[in-house]
């Protein structure tokens, strides 16, 4: 009878201490997807937009300081650069910009001015429909195997652009 008791007892104390467990785990892990959305969702609220250039204000002046190369590919911290929309000077360029976290890749290749709504379009629709899985992996894929770096200089101060391989 009293093993019968003592196995209840331990058995209550087991159940009761894994239900506080998991509770503290829940908990933690509801905190940290709080912040992680809190993150993606409103990322102006961890960094200033006003320290960071505009993202055509960095593209320009790597491709300046390249003398306008037929292509170029690079990736710039998210957090570096705000994103907007551009021409470059004396050149035109179809610019491929991608999430990949924790990037922004770019593509940029010399080209006609053609309208690229459709391309656009397109893609949107395919990074929506596999979720950016994808691009997550590529982003990480990037950061691993990072090969060359270069500092461009921008009216917010020098930015740094990272490359797969040195160009």
């Amino acid at each position: 009878m009293n093993t019968e008791k003592n196995r209840r007892k331990r058995c209550a104390y087991f159940c009761a201490k894994h239900l506080i467990l998991d509770q503290a785990i829940r908990e933690a892990l509801q905190r940290i997807h709080e912040t992680f959305v809190k993150v993606l969702l409103f990322p102006r609220m961890f960094w200033s937009a006003a320290l960071r250039p505009a993202a055509s204000e960095v593209l320009t002046c790597h491709l300046l300081q390249h003398k306008l190369p037929p292509w170029t590919s690079f990736c710039v911290r998210y957090n570096a650069v705000s994103n907007d929309h551009w021409k470059v000077p004396g050149a035109n360029y179809h610019i491929l910009r991608m999430g990949c976290f924790p990037f922004n890749k770019y593509h940029c290749t010399k080209a006609l001015k053609q309208d690229l709504t459709w391309e656009n379009s397109y893609f949107t629709t395919l990074k929506v429909i596999i979720l950016g899985i994808p691009t997550l992996v590529y982003g990480l894929g990037s950061w691993l195997m990072v090969g060359a770096s270069e500092i461009v200089p921008t009216s917010a101060g020098p930015i740094t652009v990272n490359f797969l391989y040195k160009e």
